[in-house]
């Protein structure tokens, strides 16, 4: 019987924890094993007590508890880690999450993807500025970035046992999870659904929490901003070149005299653009360092074969 791990972070979701928990137990049945690892993020309110409740009555709950509010990413990633099965889902302690859609999930693995996406339908739940700034964010993110981070989708999701191994590997990683999983490009599929409001309780993703994971994902995974050095050098050596040509040629063949300020305003322009590329070669260097801190490899390899395994 295959091994199953869920892991849902939570933080101030005491009033959710007993309901989640009865919905998984349905979902799953009995033909896996399973577990559920609750990280509880810093709770101030019952949200513990209520995971220990919980665990008294079935061995199959587990708890990590932080010392303090960490944010969710990095619950989630404490939590991936310390999974031990063969599959490991990731799902929030908000009921966001459809609980009955894991047997899909588990389908889809057992057909051999060892990514597993839940990807929302649509946002006409979310307020129009968050719909707004998402498509805007992930467009722009589509645009900067080399890995396709996908749209809609969530912390809801499956991942193979060789899918977290690597992620063990870089333990750097935990800021944008979103950004990394995506950034393995192993085999996926996605599960849609209809996204339910929040069963009870406020969101704990305020929109600086959101900003903040916004930030993660556009400089962890987007090179277009320092890109920007370059363009804006670029650009300003153009327009200066094209200037300075212009009052040469009208000096010349018109016979216009400029005064001095003129002359020096397009030459410094020109100088501007150059302190601009240097910018953008400096920034260069400074993501180079950047990245090789990170820890990731330079390849993935999902399967080897010789003429020996035919």
């Amino acid at each position: 019987m295959k091994f199953v791990s869920i892991v849902i972070p939570v933080y101030n979701e005491s009033s959710n924890i007993g309901s989640l928990y009865e919905r998984l137990s349905d979902a799953m049945g009995d033909r896996y094993a399973w577990e559920v690892l609750f990280v509880n993020d810093g709770s101030t309110d019952s949200t513990l007590g209520e995971i220990r409740r919980l665990q008294s009555h079935d061995g199959r709950v587990r708890l990590l508890s932080f010392t303090r509010n960490f944010g969710h990413q990095p619950a989630q990633y404490a939590g991936i880690m310390h999974a031990r099965g063969e599959a490991v889902i990731t799902m929030d302690g908000d009921m966001q999450d459809p609980p009955h859609l894991l047997p899909r999930f588990l389908e889809q693995w057992e057909k051999g993807f060892p990514l597993v996406y839940g990807r929302r339908k649509e946002r006409r739940k979310d307020g129009f500025r968050k719909r707004i700034t998402a498509k805007l964010y992930y467009w722009l993110l589509a645009k900067a970035s080399r890995t396709d981070v996908h749209g809609q989708v969530g912390d809801f999701r499956l991942m193979d046992q060789k899918v977290v191994e690597h992620l063990r590997k870089m333990p750097s990683e935990a800021a944008y999870l979103r950004g990394i999983i995506a950034w393995t490009g192993f085999k996926h599929c996605f599960i849609e659904y209809e996204r339910p409001s929040r069963a009870s309780g406020k969101t704990k993703y305020s929109y600086s929490r959101m900003l903040h994971l916004a930030l993660d994902g556009l400089m962890g995974f987007a090179s277009l901003p320092l890109k920007l050095g370059l363009i804006l050098g670029v650009g300003s050596i153009a327009s200066g070149t094209g200037f300075l040509a212009y009052i040469i040629y009208d000096s010349l063949a018109n016979e216009v005299m400029y005064p001095l300020y003129k002359w020096l305003i397009v030459v410094i322009l020109m100088f501007m653009g150059l302190l601009f590329i240097l910018l953008w070669i400096l920034s260069e260097y400074i993501c180079r360092i950047y990245r090789k801190q990170h820890s990731r490899p330079l390849y993935i390899i999902d399967e080897t074969k010789s003429d020996k395994d035919h």
